[in-house]
């Protein structure tokens, strides 16, 4: 069972108060979606929960063991997708294997039986320059769930695709979370976005980033009323 707890944590980045005393869970097997406006400091709470940097106080706990500060245990996806663009899908997605110590042809034939869930299957050969932008945003999470499959940060991965493309893989992603029983904690400025993925959101308020908001499940699957008003409520604190 795994799962995150975020305790208290607060930083200031070149000066500039930038979280202030957040707390939040992912639970098991959930999807939780942070929502704020940009600038916020969402990423830097990503970059801190991953372990890249340390809070000024708080900490950061996975299945009840302390990680602050300490990387190699969560996947993270930043918002681009980083691909290498001397290399194909496979080899791409076979990158996390390979620093695990995990020779080429096994690495290779442990992607590619991912290949089909992630509908890669028929572009395991072309390279990222060939690939549309959601086809890129498939590999890219691919080769993050193969660095660790259980828990995933996902920093705004579609923002860069059209609206079409953007609710596909919406429902493409929630299809494999619930497949694949992976925890994610989500972040987004979109709030149809974060109503249609979440067991649960925190809307955060502009910088220095609090915690002004906790919304769970039965609130946002509360009809189109009760949808309208946690929209409202949502707006109201993006707005200030």
């Amino acid at each position: 069972m795994t799962g995150i707890k975020v305790s208290n944590v607060s930083k200031t980045l070149d000066s500039i108060h930038t979280l202030n005393n957040i707390s939040l869970i992912l639970e098991p097997h959930k999807f939780v979606v942070i929502l704020g406006p940009s600038g916020c400091g969402k990423s830097t709470l990503f970059n801190i929960i991953s372990g890249l940097i340390k809070p000024d106080q708080g900490r950061v706990e996975i299945d009840g063991e302390d990680w602050t500060g300490r990387t190699g245990r969560i996947s993270y996806m930043q918002q681009k997708d980083l691909l290498l663009p001397s290399r194909n899908v496979l080899d791409n997605v076979s990158i996390p294997l390979l620093l695990k110590g995990v020779d080429k042809m096994k690495a290779r034939e442990t992607a590619r039986g991912y290949l089909q869930d992630f509908g890669l299957q028929d572009f395991a050969h072309l390279y990222p320059r060939q690939l549309s932008g959601g086809m890129r945003q498939r590999a890219a999470l691919l080769r993050t769930y193969l660095f660790t499959s259980d828990i995933l940060l996902l920093d705004e991965p579609f923002a860069s695709l059209d609206a079409i493309s953007r609710r596909k893989m919406h429902l493409w992603l929630k299809d494999l979370q619930r497949h694949y029983q992976s925890s994610i904690l989500f972040i987004t400025h979109d709030i149809d976005e974060a109503l249609l993925l979440a067991d649960r959101i925190y809307v955060f308020s502009a910088r220095p980033a609090s915690v002004e908001l906790e919304i769970d499940k039965a609130f946002i699957n509360n009809g189109a009323q009760g949808i309208n008003d946690i929209k409202y409520k949502i707006l109201t604190i993006l707005e200030e």
